[in-house]
């Protein structure tokens, strides 16, 4: 059994309405000129990429992917040792985007998201993320049981 979890945009929430806005535009001209080809594949790419985590509980393994135009998704598969420890952390991500007349705009986005750490308490990846610590500390029992591995 596969799950995969989204974790982020990494053009940010500037990014990706841009690149939709980008993306529309090109199929709506697409008839008038062979340019806005361009416009669509620089949209799709800003506009749908993200990342993700999969786990396979089956063979017990992780893998974290970029997910090229929403469909390729790039990554490798990391094999789980019984060694390797989960734990929650808090993530604070601020996109900071400027206009042209030097007015800038901060979107702050908070978080808690469940890391894959190794034997000595490195974080290799994030594994999952949830809006409250209370819901993570429950996906964390969840996973801790499922994968057999220790909490940190």
């Amino acid at each position: 059994m596969k799950t995969t979890n989204k974790l982020d945009k990494p053009f940010g929430p500037a990014g990706v309405s841009a690149g939709i806005v980008l993306l529309v535009v090109g199929i709506f001209t697409v008839y008038n000129s062979l340019f806005s080809i361009i416009l669509i594949v620089i949209g799709a790419f800003a506009g749908l990429t993200s990342t993700s985590t999969t786990i396979d509980f089956n063979k017990n393994r992780v893998k974290f992917s970029n997910n090229l135009f929403g469909i390729i998704h790039l990554g490798k598969w990391i094999k789980l040792d019984p060694k390797m420890k989960i734990g929650i952390k808090k993530s604070k991500q601020v996109w900071r985007t400027s206009s042209w007349s030097n007015r800038t705009l901060d979107i702050k986005k908070e978080d808690f998201r469940i890391f894959l750490y190794d034997f000595d308490e490195k974080q290799i990846l994030p594994i999952m993320k949830s809006n409250s610590q209370i819901e993570a500390r429950a996906e964390l029992a969840k996973l801790t049981k499922k994968l057999g591995l220790k909490q940190i």
